[in-house]
């Protein structure tokens, strides 16, 4: 299936149709995160420890914002990311930065010698490590979702990545980050190129998203091999206490 696509692009395939990485989260929770799928309608997210991205249908109609509230709860902020849409009348957007989408295209992807497989029993130093980094979201069972690596000093977790979402035949890198007392070694680097490695060995494609206004990581992905794909939005908002009809924002028979 060849497609059509240019840095900035639709990514859109020679048919017209939606490529996977249009909605990514989508994607990824019909496909191979399907085990993850929390599904009301055409509505699908994480579970709330796993994810926080909650994934709507490419034309969400006034049933799909209901069923959103519905697996939400009244009051709850939920992540679309990539909606550029609006939200219905009483919906708040309550976050929206401009992203990018970039897609492997010639990283020199490798195995790093220092880097450790990461699991459950390194969660609580990984969250720690994202609490004094703030590379996004990752959350208590984040590291189910696909390999994590690590560099450790002295017995200390010091940087990390990962994979998140995961679309047919494509896998997000993420959660990429370094203890600022190591910044400047190279270790983002090489743990990047570690992850794209095993990603590579199981015949899928690296792709990972960042901020629009992140000019050192947009350099940085674009130095190693990355081609920006498209750009995106990483937008929440909050579910309204009553929906607009006056019902309360519960299950919708």
């Amino acid at each position: 299936m060849s497609v059509v696509s240019g840095p900035g692009g639709s990514g859109r395939t020679a048919a017209g149709a939606p490529h996977v990485l249009d909605n990514p989260a989508l994607a990824a929770l019909t496909g191979p995160h399907a085990r993850f799928a929390e599904r009301r309608g055409r509505v699908l997210r994480y579970p709330v420890d796993v994810s926080p991205w909650l994934a709507l249908p490419d034309d969400p109609d006034a049933r799909d914002w209901a069923d959103v509230a519905a697996l939400a709860g009244p009051g709850a902020e939920v992540a679309l990311p990539g909606f550029r849409g609006e939200v219905p009348e009483g919906w708040e957007i309550t976050f929206r930065v401009d992203g990018v989408q970039f897609v492997d295209d010639g990283l020199a992807a490798a195995p790093d010698p220092q880097a450790v497989r990461l699991g459950p029993a390194d969660v609580p130093e990984m969250l720690d490590l994202v609490a004094r980094t703030q590379p996004g979201p990752f959350l208590p069972r984040t590291v189910e979702l696909g390999t994590y690596l690590g560099i450790r000093r002295d017995g200390a977790l010091i940087a990390m990545a990962g994979e998140r979402l995961h679309p047919p035949g494509w896998t997000e890198i993420s959660a990429v980050c370094t203890d600022p007392a190591f910044r400047g070694e190279g270790l983002a680097t090489r743990l990047i190129l570690a992850v794209a490695h095993g990603i590579r060995e199981r015949g899928e494609t690296p792709f990972l998203h960042t901020s629009a206004g992140n000019s050192t990581a947009i350099r940085l992905y674009e130095s190693l091999g990355f081609r920006l794909r498209r750009r995106t939005a990483f937008v929440a908002a909050r579910v309204p206490q009553r929906l607009t009809d006056g019902r309360a924002a519960v299950p919708v028979p």
